[in-house]
């Protein structure tokens, strides 16, 4: 007797179909499987024959042989539990064939037969649509976040006995349904606005160029001069992410096991936050059994690495090329592994150990102790950060005065014009924004009017600036222009520019 059920694996944050094959034969009673096996996937065997027992199925004592293919990708994970006790049913002559095809399963296991939510669900169904499976059998509180995909019929059910009373009368049942668009709409409030900083212009300035061109900000300044609260408030001028984005950012979420319980998709722009003392496996993902990273999970949103001085260089150095790459490889000897890194990446750091370098009133450190603490930052690293601004300490003026600040949604106004205007420029291109732009396309869109020439001439010169920061200035100012609604490169956007290319010159000396 033979049996064949749909289901799928996650190889990084795709899904790729696999066949579950269960044959029952004569010979003596045992319970083979194969097919380049997970350690928890082999352990699906006790747990699957456990609950069809559990659940009053009767497999007669038989030699059993589950196979999942193809043989050549590995299955890990606690996905497979289901499909494998359905093929088993099938094979059985619990269920026919026609109850069974078309249908994509996937599902863990308890020992009473009831079932458990698993990660990864809305891969394994973006996987199913792909394929042209339009139906899909998941555990109860993974059916919200497999009904996100258009196409889909998603049917959720709580044990393996309800799943195969659900097999035999699925033309009586409906699938759970879900607007994704309307999910977007609702819980869209923060609770942090750029009204609560006082003064600080240049700061508030240079977060609002950043996040209409997605350019990576460096705040570097004393302590309490406002570095992580104004990164903090960052993603309330961002877009609202589109459907497509949250998708892409829920399967992450989903594959890493942060999806939050009953929701089914990522309705806002990340905002990650990790301690120095992570490590560059935390960082950038991987792990024995791979699953993303920080980077990853900040993707479509911000990276937020606060005090950089403090985290360790090796694990530093690591985000040098998924800055450039906007992805990240990770090779295993049983598989490759690629994750999304389209972060913006945003960092706040003191100037000194102290913290107060340098005003020589309060700051004591030495010389060569502060060469030594800006030096765990390197140059090449620095190079990839676009705009550098100093925060200075709030004045007290500031701080009692009593007209209301710029918030947050005028800001975002003026960032979604910019981006629009991205959009447009860029429809026949396969990036969005003006901090991907490559070499040959800065010289395409970036044109310069004869002063901002000129003046890029004499900042290249005085500045000993490297191909890479030329190229750096040039995108934050179109990005500026952008802003302003013009298409041509000014010489004031230029500057305006420049000028965030001169702490690293006053601190570091330049870039490489």
């Amino acid at each position: 007797m033979f049996g064949k059920v749909i289901s799928a694996a996650v190889v990084g944050i795709e899904g790729v179909l696999v066949q579950v094959e269960a044959d029952i034969s004569n010979g003596l009673p045992s319970f083979d499987m194969v097919g380049y096996l997970g350690a928890e996937v082999k352990e699906a065997r006790e747990r699957v024959r456990t609950a069809l027992r559990n659940s009053g199925f009767v497999i007669p004592p038989s030699r059993i042989t589950v196979n999942l293919s193809p043989a050549n990708l590995r299955k890990q994970g606690n996905g497979f539990d289901l499909p494998i006790a359905v093929a088993l049913l099938r094979a059985a002559g619990y269920l026919t064939k026609e109850e069974v095809d078309g249908i994509l399963f996937a599902g863990e296991l308890s020992l009473d037969g009831s079932l458990k939510g698993i990660r990864g669900v809305l891969s394994l169904a973006s996987c199913a649509e792909e394929s042209g499976i339009q139906t899909v059998m998941v555990p109860g509180e993974n059916a919200r976040e497999a009904a996100i995909v258009s196409g889909i019929a998603s049917y959720g059910v709580s044990s393996l006995t309800e799943a195969v009373n659900y097999l035999k009368t699925l033309d009586e049942r409906t699938p759970v349904k879900i607007n994704g668009e309307e999910l977007l709409k609702q819980n869209m409030e923060y609770s942090m606005d750029f009204t609560e900083i006082n003064g600080q212009k240049t700061v508030k300035r240079a977060a609002e160029v950043a996040a209409a061109g997605f350019h990576n900000l460096l705040y570097i300044g004393p302590p309490g001069s406002g570095k992580t609260m104004a990164a903090k408030r960052i993603p309330t001028i961002l877009p609202a992410l589109t459907l497509q984005e949250s998708v892409e950012l829920s399967k992450v979420y989903s594959i890493a096991g942060l999806l939050p319980a009953g929701e089914a998709l990522i309705t806002k722009r990340p905002f990650r936050n990790p301690h120095h003392t992570m490590s560059a496996v935390s960082l950038v993902g991987g792990g024995r059994t791979p699953k993303p990273g920080e980077i990853s999970l900040a993707g479509k949103g911000i990276l937020f690495l606060d005090e950089l001085p403090e985290f360790q260089r090796e694990t530093l150095e690591i985000l040098r090329q998924p800055l450039e790459d906007r992805r990240v490889v990770i090779s295993r000897v049983y598989g490759t592994y690629t994750y999304p890194a389209d972060f913006q990446l945003i960092c706040a750091m003191n100037p000194c150990k102290c913290g107060y370098y340098p005003d020589r009133t309060k700051c004591r450190c030495s010389e060569s102790e502060i060469r030594r603490y800006l030096g765990r930052i390197s140059k090449p690293l620095l190079d990839r950060i676009d705009i550098c601004v100093e925060t200075p300490q709030v004045e007290y003026e500031d701080l009692v005065k009593k007209n209301k600040e710029e918030g947050s949604a005028s800001i975002r106004a003026r960032v979604e014009k910019a981006m629009e205007i991205q959009k447009k420029r860029y429809e026949k291109e396969t990036f969005l924004f003006n901090s991907q732009l490559s070499g040959k396309k800065v010289k395409q869109y970036c044109i310069l009017d004869e002063k901002g020439r000129a003046l890029m001439e004499q900042a290249f010169s005085c500045m000993k600036l490297s191909a890479r920061s030329y190229e750096k200035i040039l995108k934050v100012a179109r990005t500026i222009a952008d802003l302003d609604g013009e298409e041509t490169i000014h010489s004031s956007h230029l500057a305006e520019a420049i000028s965030y290319r001169e702490v690293d010159q006053k601190y570091w000396g330049g870039s490489v």
